[in-house]
């Protein structure tokens, strides 16, 4: 018997008082939750580590990280390890819980640390891509 797909499989599931988007918010959650132990995450993580410096605003000892984008050095709780290709294609959108698996939990070529900053900037360029997209598939049904 073929293996279904995890798309299939989420579709058979039948919770009650769920919405398909809530159920989608709720694996992608359980995802996120296994990617914070995805080693290549912490690859990428040693990779960009300047060292050992005082942080500015605490005044204590803490690892640095180097922007791939700003090229600034932040400390840990001012870096993100941000997918270069985003987890969903803003310019295809959703296409398969089997898409997002294997974009989610991709290896060390396909990930970079950046400050929150520039983070914040990549995400809001990629929601602008996605929700034009959006748009204009809308006016295509039509």
């Amino acid at each position: 018997m073929p293996r279904k797909t995890l798309k299939q499989r989420t579709k058979q599931v039948p919770v009650e008082g769920w919405t398909e988007g809530r159920l989608r918010s709720f694996l992608m959650g359980v995802l996120r939750s296994g990617y914070r132990r995805w080693p290549p995450k912490y690859q990428a993580l040693k990779k960009a580590l300047v060292g050992r410096k005082i942080n500015l605003k605490t005044g204590r000892m803490g690892y640095h990280y180097l922007c791939n984008s700003c090229k600034g050095e932040f400390p840990t709780k001012e870096v993100q390890v941000d997918h270069i290709n985003p987890i969903i294609d803003p310019n295809k959108g959703f296409i398969s819980w089997d898409d997002v698996v294997d974009r989610l939990f991709c290896s060390e070529e396909n990930l970079q640390v950046l400050c929150s900053t520039c983070h914040s900037k990549k995400t809001k360029e990629e929601n602008i891509i996605r929700k034009s997209n959006a748009g204009s598939q809308k006016n295509n049904k039509k």
